[in-house]
């Protein structure tokens, strides 16, 4: 018969896991209103929880069964697309705006949506 994990450690995790969670969007929201002027890294993440990366990382992918930086993809993405609903931003300007070049948000958004953001934009 297996060892049963300790609440306190499950607990821990999910400690982490929710921390980790609400430092990524507190800082997207900063970020999307201006109020940051460069997108956090993990390490920079990492540092504001006194935690090291590795171990965050560990952690949220135990917890969730995904990376840290999916969640991080995943809220970039849900800006992108919230974005690219007002035709008045040019899609460099939003590439910009998300802190990539237009080359690389183009694979970025192509990567989880299947589409480039032109395609995406004019499906609307």
């Amino acid at each position: 018969m297996g060892k049963q994990i300790p609440d306190n450690i499950i607990s821990r995790k999910e400690e982490i896991t929710s921390q980790f969670m609400q430092v990524l969007n507190d800082h997207m929201d900063d970020f999307m209103a201006g109020r940051a002027v460069k997108m956090y890294e993990l390490k920079d993440i990492a540092r504001i929880m006194c935690l090291h990366p590795v171990h965050i990382s560990n952690v949220v992918k135990l917890h969730t069964g995904h990376h840290a930086c999916y969640f991080y993809e995943q809220r970039i993405l849900e800006e992108a697309i919230k974005l690219l609903a007002d035709p008045t931003l040019s899609i460099k300007n939003i590439a910009h705006k998300l802190d990539y070049d237009v080359s690389n948000f183009t694979k970025f958004f192509k990567r989880f949506t299947g589409e480039t953001p032109s395609s995406y934009r004019k499906s609307l």
